[in-house]
């Protein structure tokens, strides 16, 4: 089959590589399937090593946000049968181990990442390709009710990732009826948090965004106000809506030492950071400031399955449209394209499809 392959610095191609298939080797489990991705895409946190940022050692398998049929499963798998439409999260995960049970999927005990060997030793394929290997299928894999129209397809993807990671920043940061927020980060996952709050009750949501298209998503989304000044005069600009004390939370989608400093400094006293961004750039936590003002920081990364059945009613009634994050939809043998579009800032965010 055909996937996307990552070489190094803006170097991504499209390679002919093994085909996956349900483990069968030593310790095997029969817990995995094998499924027909049906759009897949790129995410903020790929364009690091494409950047060079997260330096490329070797030439690896890229992509960690895909929704597809499954093909196939295991003898031992319950829930997932061939034909079901489903979602994956940006990690493989069982949802049985005391961490996943306890809403932190992402540190599953016997969980791992697309991309990577499992721990039973078999492949769990990239994202951006055309089929995948899932390990814990009945863990890892949400069904949608039916197969989706084409049109829910772009929303459930996000569902993947960016639309359960901007709800975990705004959960993290104890977003509810009534509360003021500001998001620091207007790519896909800072409007995702924008939607999230809206969809929480939030009564005024600030959107920290220098890009028009991206502040008119941002409004359709829920934002009641834009703020396009950076550093001293964007706290300033936030704290003046907000009669001079802060919001009470800041939703932080970056990642980077700037970021994160705009973001404390634009909460309130006894206001909370919820924060998502990947960290990159040296982020640290100022706890001088935080102690004094009895400022909150919580969250990390995203623990995106333990929110898919609860976000998925609202994509599939049509109460949510995230997927209107994508303004560019390529197919994956012009997956160069896909990242140079986002790198240059010609898309929030590409949908690829097979």
């Amino acid at each position: 089959m055909r996937a996307a392959v990552i070489h190094g610095e803006r170097d991504v191609r499209l390679e002919e590589v093994p085909d996956p298939t349900l483990y069968t080797g030593p310790n095997a489990d029969g817990l995995d399937a094998v499924v027909r991705v049906v759009a897949a895409c790129v995410c903020g946190s790929d364009l690091w090593p494409y950047r060079g940022v997260t330096p490329t050692n070797e030439p690896h398998r890229i992509g960690h946000e895909f929704v597809g049929v499954v093909e196939e499963v295991g003898e031992n798998v319950r829930t997932i049968k061939p034909g079901d439409f489903v979602i994956a999260p940006f990690y493989d995960c069982d949802m049985t181990c005391v961490n996943c049970k306890n809403g932190v999927s992402t540190s599953c005990l016997h969980g791992g990442w697309w991309g990577s060997k499992d721990r039973i030793g078999g492949f769990a394929d990239g994202g951006q390709g055309e089929r995948v290997r899932v390990p814990h299928a009945d863990g890892s894999l949400v069904a949608t009710p039916e197969y989706p129209s084409a049109e829910l397809i772009p929303s459930l993807l996000t569902l993947s990732d960016v639309m359960g990671t901007g709800h975990h920043a705004a959960v993290s940061a104890g977003v509810t009826e009534g509360s003021t927020v500001v998001v620091v980060g207007d790519g896909a996952v800072g409007l995702c948090a924008v939607l999230a709050s809206a969809r929480l009750g939030a009564s005024r949501i600030i959107a920290m965004s220098r890009h028009e298209s991206r502040q008119a998503l941002a409004r359709e989304f829920g934002a009641t106000d834009i703020v396009a000044e950076r550093g001293d005069a964007g706290v300033a600009a936030v704290k003046e809506l907000l009669d001079g004390i802060g919001a009470d939370c800041v939703l932080e989608a970056v990642g980077t030492k700037e970021s994160m400093d705009q973001a404390i400094r634009s909460a309130r006293p006894g206001g909370m950071v919820g924060y998502v961004g990947v960290p990159n750039g040296g982020p640290e936590l100022p706890v001088r400031p935080l102690f004094q003002s009895n400022i909150g920081v919580n969250g990390g990364v995203a623990p995106v399955r333990n929110y898919v059945e609860e976000l998925l009613q609202d994509v599939w009634s049509g109460a949510i449209e995230p997927g209107k994050v994508f303004d560019l939809e390529v197919p994956l043998t012009d997956i160069a394209e896909a990242y140079a579009a986002m790198d240059e800032r010609r898309a929030i965010k590409t949908l690829v499809r097979p």
